[in-house]
């Protein structure tokens, strides 16, 4: 699947707060390494080598377009790198210290079994912090997956987008952590979004949820299936003198492993 960091970063703002509420709760110290799963643009990633200007950041991704733009962040930071990875198949490193995860597990099939394997792989004082996008139920995603079903999209989209099941709640990070031995926060936060301009939830999707859809489809099937979602969209989230309000719940969990 390809990404486009350009767009990822249209509502900058917005995608960027719930990593700071996120990582506001990470209290490491003095850590000798930070890695952060599925980095992006790598805007974010380095604000941890300035947070710690001490321990080497690691930025994984497995996008080529989002290490490209990332790697410009990197040029006045000589303890921060990027690497061109798949989440699955990183491990920690014996000197890892801070794990951060923002809006990226939700792409991660099975994550929920491979953060239990990076959690008894951390060692003693470690701290691990993930943030995942909550609302596959919203009519944002919903009306996705239902224009994907109908009679017109089925043979081409039945089976690219995922649902509810993408994610945990809570309670199931937070039972994870307190399983792995860690002192364990786990909540959830519904941002109130108001976004600008017209057809702002599509454009909102253009960077993120739409992107396996767009993936497959030719640029006209593409532009004819935006133009279907989008007219749904106007009527789920009317356009306001304010701009369109798009509520988005975000789910956070972060521990420290004891010992």
């Amino acid at each position: 699947m390809k990404w486009d960091p350009e767009k990822y970063i249209q509502f900058g703002d917005y995608r960027d707060r719930p990593f700071f509420d996120l990582t506001g709760r990470v209290r490491a110290d003095r850590p000798a390494q930070v890695v952060d799963l599925g980095c992006g643009p790598g805007n974010l990633t380095a604000t941890l080598a300035e947070r710690w200007p001490d321990a080497e950041v690691v930025g994984v991704d497995s996008s080529a377009e989002m290490l490209a733009k990332a790697g410009e962040q990197a040029a006045d930071k000589p303890s921060l790198r990027f690497q061109l990875a798949d989440i699955a198949d990183w491990k920690p490193s014996p000197d890892t210290d801070v794990v951060v995860s923002n809006a990226a597990l939700q792409w991660v099939p099975g994550h929920l079994d491979m953060m239990r394997q990076w959690l008894d792989a951390l060692r003693p004082g470690a701290w691990f912090g993930l943030q995942v996008p909550g609302n596959f139920n919203a009519p944002s995603h919903a009306l996705m997956r239902e224009l994907a079903a109908s009679t017109r999209w089925e043979s081409k989209l039945g089976t690219v987008l995922r649902g509810g099941e993408s994610v945990g709640g809570p309670a199931d990070y937070l039972h994870i952590l307190l399983d792995a031995g860690y002192w364990a926060d786990a909540w959830e936060t519904t941002y109130q979004q108001v976004l600008p301009g017209p057809d702002a939830v599509l454009e909102w999707a253009r960077g993120t949820a739409l992107r396996p859809a767009l993936a497959v489809l030719s640029a006209e099937d593409a532009a004819d299936f935006e133009a279907e979602y989008a007219e749904a969209l106007r009527t789920a989230y009317p356009q306001t003198g304010h701009g369109t309000v798009y509520p988005f719940r975000r789910v956070f969990a972060v521990g420290r492993k004891r010992g």
